[in-house]
């Protein structure tokens, strides 16, 4: 179908939940006899002969983008596809968003580039502040980069300078990021067993939810820090059982340790507040955020409360942790552009709506389903865990033919996930919800 079905969004609960952007967000509209279409599979070969093979899976072929707007995305063969993940959550208003795309040009034009931390841009400045606005409670001393991975570098190394205690405690299904650092406290084998020769092996792995155990091996460790996921996102978009966040505030309290959250896949509205650890009433030390705040374009930062970060030595000339883009000023005014949007079309609040709903219709249609282990989820966060995870991967293949972008998270890929722009149209999201409960439910 190339046009919205009228008949979606009747309910009086989704049809208030109104457009946020000024384009329309279309069904999809596949036009090549198979998916992928011959540009796509020419591309997958010259591919193949261009870049290391271990970064791309060319088995089975992907689809190749050309370009992308709102929810949509169209491919070299000019298949049109709902993203319903966001590209990994990163799009939360969408993609080509007006507000970033103009920020980004005018900026280009204006100063692409600054020496960040000698003759830092003015506009790294306004950023940070920003920052400092948005977050709740003491947070709001930052310390820029270009990844999620560079941000789980910086929270660990401040944990170093605030506490001088390398030992680390995170939870077994963490995903942090794949720089050095950040893969020591991730604990997927299939990332860390090729490099574990590297490895500080400094991170001891907790139990996700198990407060219990969790304080016990702080006791034998005495950890300067615990990092930790509010939601396990790669680790099949787990929720924590009531009170583990609050337990692991007390934790920290009680060893002196850290508290840090990687808030890379959740923070800035994903879950329908600013961070989700506000769902729980916990204030970590020191967040890690990526992904949302860049709007497409690469930017991260960890942000710390004032006595946290003061830990680190004042710079004398020589900045001992950055980088040659730190601040760029291109980054710096997309991640405006992001907070300004998402304040000013109060999205954090629509994805609670929304995703409330979506929740609410799927545990009703499928929670019968033999196929469904649980359905879950907070805001535009969702999870369908199936008890096959070839199923899962079948599933997601059959939805990429029909021209519905998701996949399967978690250590197996059981895990569907829905992640989709905050800015999504309702109807157009909900009919993905209604094709993907038939697949599921065949």
């Amino acid at each position: 179908m190339s046009q919205r079905d009228p008949s979606i969004g009747s309910d009086s609960s989704i049809a208030t939940i109104v457009p946020v952007t000024d384009h329309t967000d279309l069904l999809p509209s596949i036009r090549t006899p198979q998916v992928p279409g011959p540009r796509s599979l020419a591309l997958a070969q010259r591919l193949g002969e261009a870049e290391c093979r271990e970064v791309t899976a060319l088995t089975p072929e992907p689809i190749f983008w050309e370009s992308a707007r709102g929810a949509n995305v169209l491919d070299v063969d000019q298949n049109r596809y709902v993203d319903l993940l966001a590209g990994f959550g990163v799009v939360a208003l969408g993609y080509a968003h007006p507000a970033v795309c103009d920020a980004l040009t005018l900026q280009a034009r204006k100063l692409p580039h600054a020496m960040g931390d000698v003759y830092p841009a003015a506009i790294k400045v306004e950023l940070l502040e920003r920052l400092k606005r948005v977050l709740p409670g003491d947070l709001g001393y930052g310390i820029l980069s270009s990844s999620g991975s560079d941000a789980i570098e910086s929270s660990l190394k401040t944990a170093l300078c605030a506490t001088g205690r390398a030992e680390v405690i995170a939870f077994e299904g963490s995903y942090h990021g794949l720089g050095f650092g950040a893969l020591d406290v991730t604990h997927r084998k299939e990332f860390r067993s090729p490099f574990r020769a590297r490895l500080a092996n400094e991170t001891h792995f907790a139990p996700f939810g198990d407060a219990q155990a969790t304080r016990e091996l702080a006791r034998r460790v005495r950890p300067g820090a615990i990092v930790f996921e509010p939601i396990q996102g790669r680790g099949g978009l787990r929720l924590p059982p009531p009170g583990f966040l609050a337990e692991l505030r007390s934790i920290a309290n009680e060893f002196d340790a850290l508290l840090i959250a990687d808030e890379i896949y959740t923070g800035l509205g994903r879950t329908g507040t600013w961070l989700a650890c506000e769902h729980w009433g916990v204030e970590p030390d020191i967040v890690a955020l990526g992904k949302t705040l860049g709007g497409g374009f690469p930017i991260s930062v960890c942000v710390g409360k004032r006595d946290v970060m003061a830990a680190w030595p004042a710079s004398p000339g020589e900045a001992i942790h950055t980088s040659t883009h730190l601040g760029n000023p291109q980054g710096c005014a997309a991640a405006l552009a992001v907070l300004s949007e998402l304040e000013a079309a109060a999205l954090p609040e629509r994805a609670c709506a929304l995703g409330s709903e979506c929740l609410r219709l799927l545990q009703q249609r499928l929670g019968g389903c033999a196929q469904v282990v649980s359905v879950r989820g907070l805001g535009l966060l969702i999870g369908i865990e199936l008890a096959n995870s070839a199923r899962a991967r079948q599933i997601a293949r059959t939805a990429l033919e029909h021209g519905w972008i998701l996949l399967g998270e978690g250590p197996r890929g059981d895990v569907l996930a829905l992640t989709p722009p905050l800015t999504i149209a309702a109807d157009v999201l909900m009919a993905g919800i209604e094709q993907l409960v038939r697949w599921i439910d065949s």
